[in-house]
């Protein structure tokens, strides 16, 4: 793991800006957009500590692990807050853990996720994956570790106005979430309001995206599986063509679903998968069909169960296949409410200035931070992390990258978001 270098010859400003990799290579400082913006104990820490955070990063970054796989993970980042004098509390699963700063009865969290992707980086950075067929392509390594920063660096604070959380969560890749474990593990209990980041390629490095309500959008699965006797193409009547009834689902539901559902909430199903059948002169016995169905809107999430049931019943009932329908609950839209998005905003001028603040739209993604404000209030932001020069690789993308200063920044808005919440 890449470690700073504390040689004692060197003033505070050069010895925070070498940085010693296990190679002996070492790497130039990282710019801190809002250094001199304070708190003193924050500007201080991050003098000291910019290239740990930049370091962490990197080792996540290279040694990434699937969800609820989290385990290297977990180990050091609760390693690192147990070298701190704090007391992490890792879940029951060995993955994922929470751990609260100062004291008092009133208490905020700040979430951070940790898992990968089962994708094949390409990105040709000298700290990419390690491990075949995995990467952090989608930030969660640099959200684990600008949360770990924002957590030491009020750890470092002379007092704070009462308690923070971190949570840093497992399996937020994997439907419906680990946020449902970290909240039946206690996670969320004695907290008050909830407050996170997500890195946005779109976004300049510095800028921060908020919005009142919904800024995500719900996300099931549907997997239909298809049944037939099967038969001789040439004979399609004396049999159930299955081929045929996927195809009616296919076009009909998308179609159907548009003239059911209000069209202002945003809701799409797109199929990801289809299969039936191998040869081109027989009616195949059975069939699959996976696709992602989407929607902005908490009701019309609520109702889309047995529409979707009923929808898919009526268009296959005139072809004679059976079925079976899985419909798979996935996560809620992140719904940020007025003051908890206002507390977040105020976190973003402190920490980088009024003009950090920029609109963002609603994505038809899904995030399980949603989970938390099921049962919290809190707020849900964009981290610009494009370096404002060449392409804009997307999350889930496997050349994906963010620029490091990015990192700073979200330390810096995480602890500020932190300490306007408990104002």
């Amino acid at each position: 793991m890449t470690v700073l270098d504390s040689r004692s010859d060197l003033p505070g400003d050069d010895r925070a800006g070498v940085l010693i990799t296990d190679e002996g290579v070492s790497m130039p400082r990282v710019e801190d957009i809002g250094a001199g913006r304070g708190p003193e104990w924050l500007d201080s820490w991050l003098t000291r500590n910019a290239l740990d955070v930049v370091a962490w990063y990197r080792h996540i970054h290279q040694h990434p692990e699937l969800s609820r796989r989290e385990y290297n993970t977990t180990e050091m980042v609760a390693g690192l807050l147990s070298s701190a004098g704090l007391r992490p509390k890792v879940f029951d699963t060995g993955t994922g853990l929470i751990c609260d700063i100062g004291v008092g009865d009133r208490c905020v969290a700040l979430r951070a996720d940790m898992d990968a992707l089962p994708v094949t980086e390409l990105t040709g950075l000298p700290f990419a994956s390690s491990v075949p067929g995995v990467a952090h392509a989608c930030g969660h390594d640099a959200h684990t570790s600008m949360l770990l920063g924002a957590g030491l660096a009020l750890a470092s604070a002379p007092e704070l106005p009462g308690r923070v959380r971190l949570v840093f969560q497992p399996a937020e890749e994997v439907m419906p979430g680990g946020a449902l474990d970290v909240i039946a593990s206690g996670g969320l209990d004695g907290v008050r309001s909830i407050f996170g980041l997500h890195c946005d390629p779109r976004l300049q490095v510095g800028s921060v995206g908020t919005r009142v309500g919904a800024i995500t959008s719900a996300t099931d699965l549907l997997e239909l599986r298809l049944t037939s006797p099967g038969g001789h193409t040439s004979r399609p009547h004396l049999t159930a063509d299955l081929v045929h009834a996927l195809g009616t689902v296919i076009t009909g539901l998308p179609a159907l679903l548009s003239r059911r559902v209000d069209p202002r909430s945003g809701t799409v199903l797109v199929w990801g998968a289809v299969h039936a059948g191998e040869a081109p002169n027989a009616v195949p016995q059975d069939g699959m069909l996976r696709g992602t169905l989407r929607t902005g809107d908490h009701e019309v999430w609520a109702d889309l169960e047995p529409l979707v049931a009923g929808l898919v019943q009526s268009l296959l009932a005139p072809t004679g296949v059976g079925f079976e329908l899985e419909h798979r609950r996935g996560v809620p839209p992140v719904v940020n409410d007025v003051e908890s998005e206002a507390v977040l905003r105020a976190g973003v001028e402190a920490a980088l200035g009024e003009r950090a603040v920029t609109g963002t739209k609603q994505s038809s993604g899904g995030e399980d931070f949603g989970w938390y404000l099921e049962h919290i209030s809190g707020s849900f932001a964009r981290l610009g992390v494009w370096s404002g020069e060449g392409p804009q690789p997307d999350i889930h993308q496997p050349t994906f990258r963010i620029d490091e200063r990015a990192l700073l920044t979200g330390v810096r808005v995480l602890t500020h978001t932190a300490l306007a919440a408990l104002a």
